[in-house]
């Protein structure tokens, strides 16, 4: 079991950055890829990063390619999520995630991660 907690969201205007961090406890000693998700209201959640266990392996939504960046550190078992130029469109709930043990390489498909963190609010105003 990995339970997932994001902090760092908030209130930022556009062009700005934040980052969120997700930290993991449990069985954080595992190989599991781990992703970050948004959903905005009346929206679907969608894939914003994924990042394989060795953080040797990224993957962006094309939406946020260039603007964010995704790694990790399994030493304090913490992925982080660094957003730069941030735009109205960004706002939305972030969810961090991760797969199963031995599931080393990210995903962009929600149901291929089987922890959830209870997510973090972003609000980017114009």
């Amino acid at each position: 079991q990995v339970q997932l907690v994001e902090s760092g969201g908030g209130l930022v205007q556009a062009g700005g950055s934040l980052r969120l961090s997700c930290a993991a406890s449990g069985r954080t000693d595992d190989g599991y890829a781990m992703g970050w998700f948004r959903q905005a209201p009346g929206k679907e959640r969608e894939f914003v990063a994924g990042i394989s266990w060795s953080g040797g392996s990224t993957s962006y939504a094309d939406s946020v390619k260039g603007r964010f960046t995704i790694s990790r550190n399994n030493v304090k078992a913490t992925v982080y999520l660094q957003m730069n130029s941030l735009k109205p469109e960004d706002t939305a709930v972030y969810f961090c995630a991760a797969r199963a043990y031995g599931y080393t390489w990210p995903s962009r498909n929600s149901y291929e991660y089987v922890y959830w963190g209870q997510g973090t609010q972003v609000t980017v105003s114009s």
